[in-house]
C-alpha cells in the first residue's frame, strides 16, 4: 500500500502533542493583526494567544486570507515526487473557499505529475472539529487504510462532528461575512450570548440566545447531551474538544458540565487558534464532539 501523508490546515485546533507524535502536518495561512501581516505554520503558545485575544479588545482588527492553489502545490509537490500520496482535511466549504483551491491545486498536480495521490476532503468543520477529523484519519491509516479508503471514511465522518460555540461580540462575524448585519446588531444591542453551530452544510446559523455566560454554558452542555452519538464517542476514544479565546475560566466551567454529562469523557481544552479568532473574537468557547448535525 502507497504511504501517504495526512495534512490539514492553520484553522484546525488539535491536540499538539498528538500532532506531533503522528506526524500531522499543516498547511499554513496568512492573517492580519493591525497592520501587521503574520503567516500561521503551526499552533501558536498559549502567551502568544493572550497576548493576541488582548490587542483584539483594544480594537485592532484582524483579518484573514485564503489559501492560494499555489501553496498547495509547492507544499504537496516534493511529497509527491517521492512516490508518497497526501490526505488533506480543509476548513469547511460552507466557511471559505479554501476547499475550491484545494480542488484546484488538484487539477494542477495531476497535470504535473499524473501518478499524484492527492486527496481534499471538506471537512464541513473548523478548529476542533478538524482537530477530531485529523485523529480518526491517523486512526484509519495506522487500522490500514488506504488514502482512498481513509478519505471516503472521513467524507463519511465529517458529517456526525458537532459544533456548538458562543461568542461575546457577533460583531466579529459581522465583519467577516459569516453572518448578516441585522443579526450581529440586533444580538450586540441586547447583550446577549448568540449561540452558533455548523449545520450540515458546514455554515454558521444561530440556533439560541442566553443572557449571561453560566446560562450559555449550560446550554452547550445541553446541546453537547442532546447531539453526542454515545458509540461513535466510544469507537475515537470519547475524545471532545472544547475551544476558547477567553480568560475567565468559562472553559473550564464547560468542561465540567461536560464530565457531568459524560464522565468518561476525554476533553482537550485549548486556546482557538487566530485565524478562526480573527472573525469570532475574545470570549469565545466551544464544545465539539461526535454527534449529530443540526439541519
Amino acid at each position: 500500500m502507497q504511504d501517504y501523508v495526512i495534512f490539514t490546515d492553520t484553522s484546525a485546533d488539535i491536540d499538539p502533542r498528538f500532532a506531533a507524535e503522528n506526524d500531522i502536518r499543516f498547511v499554513p495561512m496568512h492573517y492580519t493583526l493591525g497592520e501587521e501581516d503574520l503567516l500561521l505554520t503551526g499552533m501558536e503558545s498559549d502567551d502568544f494567544l493572550i497576548s493576541y485575544y488582548r490587542k483584539q479588545k483594544t480594537g485592532l482588527r484582524t483579518q484573514t486570507s485564503q489559501i492560494t492553489p499555489q501553496t498547495y502545490v509547492d507544499l504537496f509537490t516534493p511529497i509527491l515526487e517521492e512516490g508518497k500520496g497526501v490526505l488533506y482535511l480543509s476548513l469547511s466549504s460552507g466557511l471559505t473557499r479554501t476547499f475550491d483551491s484545494a480542488c484546484l491545486a488538484r487539477r494542477i498536480l495531476e497535470e504535473d505529475c499524473p501518478d499524484a495521490s492527492y486527496i481534499p476532503v471538506d471537512t464541513l468543520s473548523g478548529t476542533g472539529g478538524m482537530g477530531l477529523l485529523a485523529e480518526a484519519a491517523v486512526r484509519g491509516k495506522k487500522e490500514g487504510l488506504s488514502l482512498e479508503e481513509n478519505a471516503a471514511v472521513l467524507e463519511d465522518l465529517s458529517h456526525q462532528v458537532s459544533h456548538f460555540f458562543m461568542v461575546d461580540d457577533l460583531m466579529y462575524l459581522k465583519r467577516g461575512g459569516r453572518i448578516p448585519a441585522s443579526t450581529a446588531i440586533l444580538g450586540t444591542a441586547l447583550q446577549v450570548k448568540p449561540i452558533l453551530v455548523i449545520e450540515g452544510e458546514g455554515k454558521l446559523i444561530t440556533v439560541n440566545k442566553k443572557r449571561g455566560v453560566r446560562p450559555a454554558m449550560k446550554e452547550l452542555a445541553a446541546s453537547y447531551a442532546a447531539h453526542r452519538l454515545p458509540d461513535l464517542e466510544k469507537k475515537y476514544g470519547n475524545r471532545i474538544y472544547i475551544v476558547h479565546s477567553a480568560e475567565d475560566g468559562r472553559e473550564e466551567i464547560l468542561a465540567d458540565l461536560v464530565r457531568a454529562v459524560n464522565p468518561a469523557a476525554d476533553i482537550h481544552v485549548m486556546r482557538l487558534n487566530p485565524v478562526i479568532g480573527a472573525h469570532t473574537g475574545p470570549g469565545m468557547v466551544a464544545v465539539i464532539f461526535f454527534g449529530s448535525r443540526v439541519s
